[in-house]
């Protein structure tokens, strides 16, 4: 049992490693990695999308104040994330963010789709904790109260207290997840908008030139 237990750890380790490996890297096939959480689309004026990969470096990366964006032209993509620095002193949750973002050419306009993720790992765990609280919350309620706990005056208080432990525990969690969403969230769309200011400094430049010329 020992051993199996050993395994499992190394095994789901392994696995969440993994999944965060797939999540963070810049790479083309890990594009569109991770659980889509919220959208948001905007518009630019513009040239055909293919005009874009002219602000990227030549491995298709642009380096921001406060992240990193890549370029993938064959998908007409845009991947973005915040700097992931080992030892800095910025607070980081277990929710990390980044933004896949769909490029798409509409006449004289650039339509920007994009997608929020989060690892998958990060989205599972949390919606297992949550199933655990609430299930394990009214499961508890429901046995204690088929097995005659309401029959009593201290069976009803105990019932309700563990309802009310329940329910702070999940009280707790949700402000929790929601303070780590609110400031990864912030974080991301600080990148997003330093990509747009490029971007729009680089497409009314064209613009001119082609004007100029």
């Amino acid at each position: 049992m020992t051993l199996a237990g050993i395994i499992a750890i190394l095994l789901f380790l392994g696995l969440v490693i993994g999944d965060w490996f797939q999540f963070t890297t810049l790479k083309s096939w890990a594009c569109r990695y991770g659980c889509p959480l919220a959208h948001r689309k905007d518009i630019l004026a513009s040239h055909p999308a293919r005009s874009l990969s002219s602000v990227f470096h030549k491995a298709g990366t642009l380096p921001l104040p406060h992240g990193i964006a890549r370029w993938v032209e064959d998908r007409q993509v845009i991947v973005i994330r915040p700097y992931y620095r080992l030892f800095s002193l910025r607070f980081r949750t277990v929710w990390p963010l980044k933004g896949t973002i769909d490029v798409c050419s509409d006449g004289d306009q650039l339509r920007l789709h994009l997608s929020k993720r989060i690892p998958w790992t990060s989205a599972i765990l949390t919606l297992l904790w949550l199933v655990f609280v609430i299930g394990g919350t009214l499961t508890f309620v429901v046995l204690f109260t088929l097995d005659g706990g309401l029959s009593t005056v201290g069976g009803f208080f105990w019932v309700i207290g563990m309802a009310a432990l329940g329910l702070l525990v999940l009280a707790g969690g949700l402000i929790l997840l929601s303070f780590a969403y609110r400031l990864e969230d912030s974080r991301l769309m600080q990148v997003y908008q330093e990509l747009l200011e490029v971007l729009t400094a680089f497409l009314s430049n064209s613009s001119e030139q082609s004007i100029g010329h």
